[in-house]
């Protein structure tokens, strides 16, 4: 989980691959009319999301990992609810000037830049009772899954 640019699918699909777990990109599962409001800049709304979160909370059903935004504690309840159990939230965290700068060097995503700040200004911390792992995005992605890794073995 993560604000955009923060390696979400990168991350979560080398993670699957290091773990033999299954990986779905959430953004597969928003509706064409969140892509199109997010493509000209215009940030969602709960209203929009909710829809979007149930499908990714569903899909637990069928995916171990999923990469998801989840950016306040009430998308992460919503996604814990309609999974059906437990959730293990592993947030990708960067400063604004990283991200920033992952996101001008990326090509051909709906996300365009002058989202950043909405999305960081969104972004809920996790809570001590929510299942989670923190990582720093300021590394290789081999770096970033060994901590992920090791972070899960220590985890109770």
């Amino acid at each position: 989980m993560g604000v955009t640019s923060c390696g979400k699918s990168t991350i979560g699909a080398a993670l699957g691959e290091r773990l033999k777990l299954s990986f779905l990109d959430g953004d597969t599962l928003h509706p064409a009319s969140n892509i199109e409001k997010m493509s000209k800049g215009v940030p969602l709304t709960d209203e929009d999301r909710w829809p979007w979160l149930e499908a990714v909370g569903e899909a637990f059903a069928n995916r171990q990992i999923i990469a998801c935004s989840a950016l306040k504690r009430s998308y992460r309840d919503c996604i814990r609810a309609k999974a059906g159990g437990d959730v293990l939230f592993i947030h990708l965290e960067g400063t604004r000037d990283l991200l920033a700068k992952r996101m001008l060097a990326r090509k051909g995503h709906f996300m365009p830049p002058a989202l950043l700040d909405s999305q960081l200004a969104t972004l809920e911390p996790l809570e001590p009772d929510e299942n989670h792992i923190v990582v720093s995005i300021d590394a290789s992605t081999d770096t970033i899954i060994e901590t992920i890794a090791t972070q899960m073995k220590a985890a109770p």
